[in-house]
């Protein structure tokens, strides 16, 4: 079997979710790396020192310096010819890529997989990660993205693999990059924190998450939030996690003034140590929590702040 991994980066550095796409794929056979981007040889060069990896293939080219999908996709397809399985992150990117490329090559998509049992048989939640399924596919070429959370990172040096260039495809012309809006933070990208601090409706505003960003600034971790505290305009869409936000399981995970709705617990029950700041005794976050705190969150958390600053 050989497998495609679609690596994920920003033209400059490949981004960690790539490295549990690897340790994924390389369960299924041979892994090459299709790094698709504009300026990007510093990217294929660290790909191919990934362990695990034989082959990278580079598609330098000005059409795909914006990640988007509707050129990368014809580019996918076209190398999917040599290969048994497609694999690509279940990142905003990889889940904006892969549908496309199922749609063009007539396939099914196998979505968020958390297990390989074979070649063709993958495990993956359902209901909000309620249940598991086990999944067979009969299609010819394998779609795939991968729950990073539930694969270890491969070895990001030890590997010797070659680097190959490859011609673009035709974009698909049918959208242009007109600009974008990054939130710029040195605090550590969500997915890949080792300490998460969340803040809920309980907030209450945008003002209050400055008391989860004093909390952050010293643990060294990454602020996230709940559906709900996004759409009330709290903080950025990119600060979601949860069933339609990003799936993280850092070491520790700290919940304030989250209820718990099991859109929310899908993207962070997995976390290793779950910590929740709650005044409803009977919220349904305080049910995954190993540490749980009834008490205001207005009170608590400049305590918590007080006592980490000492």
């Amino acid at each position: 079997m050989s497998v495609l991994v679609f690596a994920e980066h920003d033209n400059a550095e490949l981004k960690s979710a790539t490295l549990n796409a690897v340790t994924a794929a390389a369960q299924l056979g041979e892994v090459t790396v299709v790094v698709a981007g504009s300026g990007c040889g510093a990217v294929a060069e660290a790909a191919a020192k990934v362990s695990g990896v034989a082959k990278v293939l580079l598609a330098d080219n000005e059409a795909y310096a914006h990640d988007l999908a509707e050129n990368t996709a014809p580019l996918v397809v076209g190398l999917a010819g040599d290969y048994s399985h497609l694999v690509a992150p279940a990142t905003t990117t990889g889940k904006n890529l892969m549908p496309r490329v199922a749609a063009l090559l007539d396939v099914a998509q196998i979505s968020d997989i958390s297990a390989v049992e074979s070649d063709d048989t993958f495990v993956r939640p359902i209901y909000a990660g309620n249940a598991m399924a086990t999944v067979q596919s009969t299609d010819s070429v394998k779609v795939i993205t991968v729950r990073t959370t539930s694969f270890e990172p491969a070895e990001a040096e030890g590997g010797s693999a070659s680097v190959e260039e490859i011609a673009a495809a035709e974009a698909g012309g049918n959208s242009i990059f007109v600009g974008e809006e990054l939130t710029e933070s040195e605090r550590p990208e969500l997915t890949s924190a080792k300490i998460v601090i969340s803040g809920g409706r309980g907030m209450q505003s945008g003002e209050n998450f400055e008391m989860l960003d004093k909390v952050a600034d010293t643990l060294g971790a990454a602020v996230g939030a709940s559906r709900a505290a996004v759409d009330a305009g709290y903080v950025p869409n990119d600060y979601q996690v949860g069933q339609t936000g990003k799936v993280v399981a850092p070491d520790l995970y700290i919940a304030v003034g989250i209820s718990g709705a099991i859109q929310h617990l899908a993207g962070m029950k997995d976390s290793k140590v779950i910590v929740a700041i709650n005044k409803d005794e009977e919220a349904p976050i305080f049910q995954v929590a190993d540490y749980g705190l009834c008490a205001d969150l207005f009170d608590a958390v400049p305590a918590l702040s007080a006592e980490l600053d000492k």
